[in-house]
């Protein structure tokens, strides 16, 4: 059993070039019980334990500078991996090993890494700096090996900064090899709100974000809620860059007035010029071309940074049969709310012509769309909105588990209390009131033992909703909702979740607006030793 004494070394890197893992850290305060390590016996052993084919999926993955052609002639300068994005598409099957080698070929002095989201991986691959590996310096490269042993639909992208609200993510698909669904064909959707290349960078954008409401010359201290909807004929006006203030940063990337009802208030923080479907925008749509009659499961993935969307296909009903991977008892609905992380599959059986299917970024008067087309048609216009928008749309909190994914009723061992704290007029968002400290972070962990049943009750007692994202498990909606590893927490609620602790190491808990989490609204989930 691992643990290194915090007084003598806190980051105990290894080195990049070989294995780049980062060693455990205990906590330096008196009493403190010392942290199961993410490199330590307990990984490896439960690693072993998830068996695996013996099959290993090899591949590079190169995040470097690239243009990106958005559609419609539009061109940006981003980051991407493999030079596009989304990136392309990973797809194995359970029980699979991936062996993925990143190479660092962004700018100098630019680190980045990996994060797995949504797999119950080997904690020394989830690609958290500096908490399960260092960063991976520009000119340098890390393999991720693991064992990818829960069917579902994933994605991948960074854990350093805001990158992910760059171009680097792409979709990861792990197949069921005994597959339960019937259906003729897939299509994987990416949603995804843009600025970088178009209005700055990302950087620049919480740049701002971070000096406050009255460090913008807004004014105010706490919620930015309005009640100035727009309409949708303004969805996808042409962008424009914001204007510099005084001290020659940009300003404008704050956006005010932004609410939704089933959002429950503010909708986001962040004016994005584009919102996109599969990298494309709405002027120049991304087509899947398919056959009337034809059963589709669609894999939508909301990758974005600050942008819950509402997902519809115009003249259509969804039969929604999971989340975050894992299968739920069917509904049908009309349409999707989904959040930063969230992924759900649905089967759709499709009509004759041309049809739009719309990603409404919620509150934000904008969204995107890509089509589906089975027959001649007109292509409908860039701001259209189906009907299916305003009619049943569902939620994971609707959503009932799977008989066979539900977990057995137990009384919690642990139960952790997690308020979301902070706001717009400081920026200051935090869990239990402690932003998370990248140089101390096992300081404040939320302790859990392997074998332990835990209870993490959300507390939102913020004026905003925050998805919340726990690394390497997979927890369940109160007694019977859903499992997820995301899920949406509205303004001045709670929400109950569940989970068996089976996967030891130290996990990041945190908010999947990328803003919110930079910002300081995370946590640390460590097993003790």
């Amino acid at each position: 059993m691992t643990s290194i004494d915090r007084r003598s070394v806190l980051l105990a890197g290894l080195s990049a070039a070989t294995t780049g893992l980062l060693a455990a850290c205990q906590s330096n305060r008196p009493n403190t019980p010392s942290l199961l390590s993410p490199t330590g016996s307990q990984v490896a052993r439960t690693e072993k334990l998830r068996g695996g084919t013996g099959t290993v999926h090899r591949l590079g993955l190169t995040a470097a500078p690239a243009t990106l052609e958005l559609g419609g002639g539009t061109t940006v300068r981003s980051w991407a991996y493999n030079g596009q994005a989304p990136g392309k598409e990973i797809r194995i099957s359970a029980g699979d090993t991936l062996a993925a080698e990143l190479s660092n070929r962004l700018p100098a002095r630019t680190t980045t890494s990996i994060h797995w989201h949504g797999l119950a991986l080997r904690c020394d691959m989830d690609g958290v700096p500096p908490v399960t590996q260092t960063a991976v310096p520009s000119g340098a490269g890390f393999t991720y090996r693991f064992i990818a042993d829960t069917p579902g639909t994933y994605f991948f992208h960074p854990h350093v900064g805001v990158q992910l609200d760059r171009g680097l993510y792409a979709p990861l698909i792990v197949e069921d090899p005994d597959e339960p669904l019937s259906y003729d064909d897939e299509w994987v959707v990416v949603l995804d709100d843009w600025l970088d290349g178009v209005a700055g960078t990302p950087e620049d954008a919480f740049a701002e974000l971070r000096q406050g409401m009255a460090g913008t010359g807004t004014g105010g201290s706490g919620d930015s809620s309005g009640h100035d909807m727009g309409h949708m004929g303004e969805m996808n006006a042409s962008p424009t860059a914001p204007a510099p203030s005084d001290s020659g940063m940009p300003m404008g990337y704050m956006l005010m007035g932004a609410t939704s009802e089933l959002l429950g208030g503010d909708a986001g923080d962040v004016k994005y010029p584009y919102h996109l479907v599969n990298g494309r925008v709405p002027t120049d749509p991304a087509v899947y071309t398919g056959k009337p009659g034809r059963r589709v499961r669609l894999r939508v993935i909301n990758a974005g940074g600050d942008t819950a969307y509402r997902v519809a296909l115009g003249g259509h009903r969804l039969t929604i049969t999971h989340t975050d991977g894992y299968p739920v008892e069917h509904r049908q609905a009309d349409g999707l709310l989904i959040g930063m992380g969230e992924r759900y599959d649905v089967l759709v059986t499709l009509g004759d012509g041309v049809f739009p299917l719309v990603a409404l970024a919620e509150g934000k008067n904008a969204g995107g769309m890509a089509l589906v087309r089975t027959g001649p048609g007109r292509t409908p216009e860039p701001t259209v909105r189906p009907a299916e928008l305003d009619g049943m749309i569902m939620g994971a909190s609707r959503l009932r588990a799977a008989d066979g994914v539900r977990l057995e009723a137990r009384k919690p061992d642990r139960v952790h209390r997690v308020e979301l704290t902070g706001g717009m007029g400081a920026y200051d968002w935090a869990i239990n009131g402690k932003r998370f400290d990248m140089a101390l972070p096992t300081a404040n962990p939320l302790l859990v033992e392997e074998g332990q049943r835990v209870r993490l009750d959300f507390v939102n007692s913020t004026d905003m909703w925050h998805p919340m994202h726990l690394h390497g498990h997979t927890y369940q909606l109160g007694a019977t909702g859903p499992r997820k590893d995301t899920t949406i927490v509205l303004p001045r609620k709670q929400v109950s979740v569940v989970f068996d602790a089976d996967n030891p190491g130290q996990w990041m808990l945190h908010c999947h607006n990328a803003y919110h989490g930079e910002a300081g609204m995370m946590a640390l989930l460590a097993y003790q030793a």
